[in-house]
């Protein structure tokens, strides 16, 4: 390893405590102005966390919905809301809890590489800007957190291998790996691959071929096995939730190209394009060469990705949210051949850090503007009384667009200021703890039925403005939130009595 070969050469400059340190600090910043973190589905969630906490003595809520604990994989975010919501309210709970996922995992990829390489490679600095990657980008906030959890735990696991603690390791990774489980299902699996991939590497070394040492390091990774039996009982509790998305190539391209998709394509490509490029400059260079064991890893990583579905017991996105985690595991895996080359690590260095900086700085940019726009349109909350029952309708492109949709749980907010009624929620079995209550909302009731499309969309994506206006039971709910929707028919919102407008937000009372 680099830091066998380099054990007497003193610390570059790249491995300053003191810049590791800003770095982990510098990942909170496109975080710090947002009042409400402005993440996709994290505003979605965040109704379910009011319903959570407040479902008990609330006569509102509990005429909409049912909220029940239950042991499932993703409980990660909903479990530090119950102990942190009552103390600090629910919006500064989330806003905390979001605001530390980007530094654990900063921190979790550094020491990973500290561990590997016996010292901290200038190329490291290249995986950073993939903490802000799609997956955290849009809201999966139980993932994100199990898996700056899993790098901690993964990096935990290097260490005590490398100092033969064997014996320690499996006794503190039963409870691990049970945390990480519960905070969510996919952080746990990406785990058991992490310490897998490695421990195989660490038995090969000494001297066992890789099919005796394949079947060691299943059975050094078995301690982790025990949440196999709590994700058994949980599904033979639950009947909803399919499984589809089969080796879709296309679509895989389509999410190796959004690892950092956020608002500006052209900007989010061109600082993923630097990804390969600095992979295939390790290839060529002579100079720089890759560890074995974290390169391991990163193929197990990938042959993960091209398995998974699309879809896994009803949960969207499941092969999408590995993407950045594999491409940062890949560049972890860097390091110089030999000795440390100053000059060229210097480059490296000084790069890696400019794309960690441009990346902060653009996510930072892209938050402000997104949450100015929430702020905007939340202001309709105030018009609206507890309890209310509102059917909010966002509009949506046609086709596929790059900036991500960040309007599309804005309604939810009704749940968490008003403990009202919001036709955002998701409702599939086994995946949350969610349940509906009120079922006169019909096909309003839950998650996708505020999204709508321009009337002059067609084909599949046939739940245009329009149609959707012209749907709305009017004795069912009491309001009408339009945002941002495309041109619609006047003639579906006659008689309705608009009591506040804002920018690209309209909101109508619907009974008298």
């Amino acid at each position: 390893m680099m830091g066998e070969a380099g054990s007497n050469e003193p610390p570059a400059w790249w491995e300053s405590r003191w810049l590791l340190l800003a770095l982990i600090v510098a990942s909170t910043i496109p975080l710090l102005y947002p009042p409400v973190p402005p993440l996709v589905d994290l505003l979605g969630h965040m109704g379910r966390y009011r319903v959570e906490l407040d479902v008990a003595h609330s006569p509102w809520l509990q005429q909409y919905y049912e909220f029940r604990w239950a042991a499932i994989g993703n409980l990660g975010v909903d479990i530090l809301v119950k102990l942190l919501g009552p103390v600090i309210g629910l919006e500064p709970a989330v806003k905390l809890i979001a605001l530390l996922i980007p530094p654990l995992t900063v921190t979790g990829l550094l020491w990973v590489a500290r561990e590997v390489h016996g010292r901290m490679p200038p190329t490291t600095f290249f995986a950073l800007p993939f903490v802000y990657g799609q997956p955290f980008l849009f809201g999966f906030v139980n993932y994100t957190l199990a898996m700056a959890l899993a790098l901690l735990a993964f990096a935990l696991w290097l260490r005590l291998g490398r100092l033969h603690h064997t014996k320690l390791r499996a006794i503190l990774f039963v409870p691990i790996s049970v945390v990480i489980f519960f905070c969510h299902t996919y952080g746990w699996g990406a785990l058991g691959l992490l310490c897998f991939s490695a421990e195989a590497v660490r038995q090969h070394d000494k001297g066992i071929g890789w099919w005796k040492a394949g079947l060691k390091a299943i059975l050094h990774a078995s301690v982790m096995a025990l949440p196999v039996v709590i994700m058994l009982a949980w599904r033979s509790e639950t009947h909803g939730g399919m499984t589809s998305g089969w080796f879709d190539l296309n679509m895989k391209i389509l999410w190796l190209m959004a690892a950092l998709r956020d608002r500006w394509q052209q900007l989010d490509l061109a600082l993923l394009a630097i990804a390969p490029a600095i992979l295939i400059l390790a290839l060529a260079n002579s100079k720089l060469t890759f560890s074995r064991n974290l390169a391991f890893s990163g193929i197990v990583l990938i042959a993960a990705f091209l398995i998974l579905p699309w879809t896994v017991f009803g949960s969207a996105y499941a092969d999408m949210r590995l993407v950045p985690y594999m491409i940062a595991i890949l560049l972890l895996a860097i390091r110089f051949r030999d000795r440390i080359d100053i000059k060229l690590g210097s480059i490296l260095a000084t790069v890696g850090l400019l794309l960690f900086t441009v990346r902060i700085g653009a996510t930072t940019l892209s938050l402000k503007i997104a949450s100015d726009d929430q702020q905007a349109k939340f202001a309709a909350l105030d018009h609206i009384p507890t309890g209310a029952r509102v059917v909010s309708l966002v509009g949506y492109a046609c086709g596929k667009t790059w900036a991500l949709p960040r309007k599309t749980h804005y309604g939810a907010m009704v749940i968490v200021r008003r403990e009202g009624f919001a036709n955002d929620q998701w409702t599939i079995e086994g995946a949350n703890l969610l349940s509906l209550k009120y079922k006169a909302a019909g096909i309003f009731a839950a998650d996708p039925s505020q999204i709508v499309r321009g009337n002059h969309c067609g084909g599949k994506n046939g739940w245009t403005i329009d149609h959707a206006l012209s749907a709305v039971p009017r004795d069912r709910f009491d309001y009408l939130w339009l945002i941002d929707v495309d041109p619609y028919d006047p003639r579906l919102v006659a008689g309705l009595q608009p009591v506040w407008r804002g920018p690209g937000s309209i909101l109508y009372r619907l009974q008298q």
